[in-house]
Order: structure tokens, then sequence, then C-alpha cells
């Protein structure tokens, strides 16, 4: 087993050989003479799994250090002990408020030096493992989730007779979108993990309605108009930021940019971003695949109405990134092409 890294940093080269000279039987000891080298040290590849510091030194001292290595995210977590001539009660207090784990005074003794270091490395192996336990925890319960609501998005599809190639497309072009206007790679993965919900609300939808071959009467589109709000009821209210997403966007995905969409009637920037997305790649996948009344649009035609649409259904910024992301949708497209005799409901 490999030995643990610690990092002794002093301006006194004496000071280093008597520190590394007790801990150099149990670990690997990697010394600096200045802060800015300590800092190097403890960013770089493999990083110190604890770091002994003393205060009084030239241009950085040791407080400083603290400081920075607490602000960055790279070194926040290494344990930090002072090992300093400044006995005073205040000297202690403030560098525990600054985030070191312990204080030694000089002279040190060797037994509390080892003491120390095997106590508060033993901490620090164990606050690893278990957030390392947590995470673990957390991505399988993510995993999970996901899993759920890609099954309920299928079923919505399979209800209203699609393959749930649709889902699979329209989720990626959403993702390109969200991509190319320099939103997060955070926010970006939500909106792909939450557009195959946009739909759940379908569930709701009687069949009769649902699976009708031809228009849709006034009654009947009146009762259409409410599988958004269907889809956010059977979402509900969480504090899981995927499914507040999903919910938004299964709830605002049919409002449009000029304010004449369902089921309030938002107008503009009152529609969330992540609907004013999923309602361009909606649309444009239902345009460009077959359903049991139509063939399928071209890619021209498709586009085209976007076009003329812009302004008025749809965002006219997205519109823009739309056609900037045109490449990659089409290759999507191609990569998740319906096999020949699949049909698709859409624009309901």
């Amino acid at each position: 087993m490999d030995k643990q890294i610690v990092l002794v940093v002093d301006d006194t080269p004496d000071n280093i050989d008597v520190m590394s000279g007790i801990l150099r039987p149990s670990y690997k000891v990697k010394a600096a003479l200045t802060g800015a080298k300590a800092l190097k040290i403890a960013a770089g590849t493999p990083k110190p799994e604890i770091i002994l510091l003393d205060v009084m030194m030239p241009e950085m001292d040791g407080y400083e250090v603290c400081k920075r290595l607490k602000a960055d995210p790279k070194t926040a977590d290494i344990p930090v002990i002072f090992v300093t001539a400044m006995s005073a009660e205040e000297d202690e207090t403030r560098g525990l408020d600054l985030g070191a784990v312990d204080y030694i005074t000089k002279p040190v003794r060797p037994s509390i030096v080892q003491a120390r270091v095997k106590t508060h490395l033993a901490l620090y192996n164990q606050n690893r493992y278990l957030e390392k336990t947590v995470q673990e925890r957390t991505e399988d319960l993510i995993s999970t989730q996901l899993e759920i609501i890609r099954r309920l998005g299928r079923a919505a599809e399979f209800k209203d007779n699609e393959t749930g190639l649709h889902v699979i497309r329209m989720s990626h072009y959403s993702r390109l979108m969200a991509e190319s206007l320099d939103m997060s790679e955070k926010w970006s993965n939500l909106v792909f993990n939450a557009a195959p919900m946009h739909d759940i609300g379908k569930i709701g939808i009687p069949d009769a309605v649902l699976l009708k071959p031809g228009k849709l009467d006034e009654q009947e589109w009146e009762l259409m108009r409410k599988h958004p709000e269907f889809g956010a009821n059977i979402i509900g209210e969480h504090e899981s930021e995927l499914l507040m997403m999903a919910r938004e966007i299964a709830l605002a995905h049919h409002e449009k940019w000029d304010g004449t969409g369902y089921p309030y009637g938002l107008k503009g920037e009152d529609i969330p971003l992540s609907a004013r997305i999923i309602a361009i790649a909606d649309v444009f996948d239902a345009l460009t695949t077959a359903r049991p009344y139509k063939k399928a649009w071209s890619v021209k035609d498709a586009v085209a109405l976007i076009d003329q649409e812009s302004g008025k259904h749809f965002d006219p910024e997205l519109v823009s990134v739309f056609h900037e992301v045109m490449p990659e949708i089409l290759d999507i497209k191609e990569q998740y092409a319906e096999e020949e005799g699949s049909i698709e409901e859409l624009s309901r």
C-alpha cells in the first residue's frame, strides 16, 4: 500500500528536516519553503492528504496560505495543522477559524506530531469514504429517478401510438439548443432528462379523443388542452431539480411567445426557457415524422414553418439557435430514424 502524502511547509530548512525525520518512517513527506510553493504542491497531482503549516513565513504567512487553500475547491478538503512558535490563545483561535483542524506549538514533540497526524488522517479518510458512499447512493437514486421518468415518458408515447423515438429525438434536439445558449452542463442535462415527460399528461386524455384520426371538435380540443395541467399534476411538487423542471416543461410547452398558447396564455419570457426550447424541438420532430393522417414534412418545409412562427409561436432568439445547431439535429434525426410503418401523433 502506498504511503500517504504529508506536506510540510516551513521557511526554515532545519524545521523541515525535524518534521521529516518524525514523519518519514510512516508517510511520504513533501516539503515547501514558501507559501506559494505550498499552494502549487497542494493543487498538484497527487495532492497531499494533510498539510503541516508554519505561521511565521515571509511574503505569505501561514494564515494566508490556509485561507487560500480553503478558498480553492481543489484543496479545500485537505486537513491543515498549524505548527508554530506562536502559542497565544488568540493565535490558535485565528488558525482554527480559518479552517485548520489542529494547532501544534513549537518546539514539537515527536509523539504529539505522530498522534495528531495519524488521528486527522484517519478522520480525513473516513470523511472521504462517507462522501464516496453518499455520492454513490445519490447517483443510484438519480439513476432510478431518470429511469422512472423515461419509462413514464414512453408510457405517454405508447398511449399516443408513438414508438418512443419521438421523445429520444426531441430530448437530444433540446439539449443541443440548451448547450448552444451557453447554459451550464447541469442545466442542459436537466432539460435533456426532463424532456421525455413533456406529454405525460396525455395519459389523462380519453383514447376516443387522443386517438381520433380526424380533427377534434371544440369540446374535444378543450379537453385536449388540459393535458399540460394533467401532466403537472402527475409529476407533482418535489424538491428534486429534475422533477421541478419536468413539471414546468409539462405545464408550459404549449404556451406561445405571443401569448396565444395554453393552458395559461403566458407570453414571451414569462414562459420558462426550458418550455420554450421544448416547444421548438417537439414541433420540429412532429412535423418531420409521419402521422396517421399526413406524410412526414421535409426538413426544409418544417424549418420554413418554424421560421414563419418566429415571434408568434416560438421565441425568436431560440429559432436562431435552432438554425445554429441544425447540422447536429439532422445527425440525431438520422441516428434515431423511425422504422418503416411506424406512426406518430403530433401537434395536439
